[in-house]
């Protein structure tokens, strides 16, 4: 019996270490796909969807994704903004807040998450 338990809790160690190493940029890329990909496309090239292509996001100026028709809110927002990590993670946060009256609308309220998001956009240049 103290062997199983002492196995039991080996293997909970390894696990939770495994789970706490492993790459944000993937963890934040599977968090992309499964609440960005329905509108959005990530890769070079790709078409807009319901929303912007986001492959090389950081860095370029709002609503400025050619081919994309923006909404009233997103132009008037945009104005002299680039999308960077602190502007990506305010807009994460709440879309509203950024962009009033623009088409999406989005809140993740966990840092760590917004964070890790961040972590994939950045890779896509």
């Amino acid at each position: 019996m103290i062997r199983m338990t002492k196995l039991v809790a080996m293997l909970a160690f390894v696990t939770g270490a495994a789970h706490a190493q492993q790459d944000p940029v993937e963890l934040g890329k599977k968090l992309t796909t499964n609440n960005c990909a329905v509108c959005h496309t990530f890769g070079k090239g790709e078409p807009n969807g319901q929303g912007p292509n986001l492959f090389g996001i950081i860095g370029r100026p709002l609503a400025s994704e050619s081919g994309f028709k923006y909404s009233a809110g997103m132009k008037a927002a945009a104005t002299g903004k680039v999308w960077d990590e602190k502007l990506l993670d305010a807009w994460l946060t709440d879309t509203q807040s950024v962009a009033p009256g623009n088409a999406m609308t989005y809140f993740e309220g966990d840092e760590a998450r917004r964070q890790k998001i961040i972590a994939y956009l950045r890779t896509l240049h």
